[in-house]
């Protein structure tokens, strides 16, 4: 299968922060979520993998192809969805459809209006005067509108309430059952990636910790729970963290080296949610 976005040992240094040897791929037909907590890196690895910011060291690839060669028609594949407000404000949503589409080349109306419907977008309101849910709609509808390969979301569910994301991570199963398109999710909400994501990426301090499939990475961890007088047996299978509860011991570890404490009765292993792991592999860091 035809990689659509990989990355290559990207690396950007800043004064504070850097991206370090950062390599991952995304293929055709599939959802990337693309985790961290806030100030990872995730915003700095997307403005990198579209030249809005200079790489130092590495190589980018967009449908194949180093995104330099010729990023503008690149570009024309790919669908943008920002959390943050990038149209027009004082202009209506038709007249901000009138001048973003002639900047795209495969520009659909039949599409675009058959999403404003299916969205239930008004057209004749100013942008200024659309809830966050809806703004966030409009602009899928544009990324979706111009027949975009590759769809890129950064925080795109951030502030919005749990029915409207529900709905958002409906339509991007809809979008996907297309093969031929993907998309890139990058959040810090992990419960709406459970729900639709392939893969996940996870960056932290800028460097990649793992870049897997989902069902692998949920299977590849436990959370073991026991007793305080257990705690000897759960510190030799030398977990990844390990705290005190006021039920006992509760230790995040890999599941190979759990199974040597599956034999004790008052050992209990669970398995994790990706907020779980991505919580753990944080403290793990920084303890």
């Amino acid at each position: 299968m035809e990689n659509i976005l990989e990355l290559n040992h990207v690396s950007k240094a800043f004064d504070g922060f850097a991206l370090e040897d950062v390599s991952f791929s995304l293929e055709k037909g599939y959802i990337m979520g693309f985790i961290g907590p806030n100030g990872a890196g995730k915003s700095t690895t997307i403005r990198c993998m579209m030249d809005l910011i200079h790489i130092d060291s590495g190589n980018v690839r967009l449908f194949g192809e180093d995104f330099r060669h010729d990023l503008k028609s690149l570009k024309q594949r790919i669908g943008f969805v920002y959390d943050q407000d990038v149209f027009f404000e004082d202009l209506t949503v038709d007249k901000n459809k009138r001048i973003i589409s002639p900047f795209y080349e495969h520009w659909d109306d039949v599409v675009f209006y058959r999403y404003i419907k299916e969205f239930n977008i008004p057209l004749n309101k100013k942008i200024k005067d659309l809830s966050k849910g809806t703004k966030m709609k409009f602009a899928l509808a544009i990324a979706l509108s111009h027949h975009a390969e590759l769809i890129i979301m950064d925080e795109p569910t951030s502030g919005l309430d749990p029915v409207f994301r529900k709905e958002l991570l409906d339509i991007l199963l809809g979008v996907i059952q297309d093969e031929n398109k993907s998309i890139f999710f990058s959040t810090h909400i992990t419960t709406d990636l459970e729900k639709i994501a392939d893969y996940i990426t996870f960056i932290l301090d800028g460097k990649i910790v793992f870049s897997s499939e989902m069902e692998e990475l949920l299977e590849n961890y436990v959370i073991v729970k026991g007793p305080r007088s257990l705690e000897p047996e759960i510190k030799s299978a030398q977990p990844i963290a390990l705290k005190e509860t006021s039920f006992g011991i509760e230790a995040f570890m890999p599941s190979s080296t759990a199974r040597k404490l599956t034999s004790k009765t008052d050992i209990h292993i669970e398995r994790p949610n990706l907020d779980e792991i991505m919580y753990y592999i944080v403290k793990s860091k920084k303890s």
